[in-house]
């Protein structure tokens, strides 16, 4: 059980990195350069891009978060455990 407990956690801090790296996509600047004209495509392309970034940021930290608690025993007062995907949620 303990090397389980262990992968977990190495698992969390890959998890972390990871949100890290999204964050940057997230930060990135959709029009570089004096570039101003940019087709509708690209820019919608580049958004989505973005959005999507965000959304598996937040996902993978409630998944985090999720697993910690299930490593300590400790629940949060802010997080909702649920067994629906982000899609599921999001159609409601």
């Amino acid at each position: 059980m303990k090397e389980i407990d262990e992968l977990k956690n190495r698992i969390i801090r890959a998890g972390h990195k990871a949100v890290e790296q999204l964050i940057k996509v997230a930060n990135e600047d959709i029009i570089t350069g004096g570039d101003d004209d940019v087709s509708a495509d690209r820019l919608k392309n580049a958004a989505a891009s973005k959005k999507l970034a965000i959304f598996d940021a937040f996902e993978i930290l409630s998944k985090i978060e999720e697993e910690r608690e299930r490593l300590t025993g400790e629940e949060s007062s802010n997080t909702k455990i649920t067994k629906t995907g982000f899609a599921e949620r999001r159609s409601k």
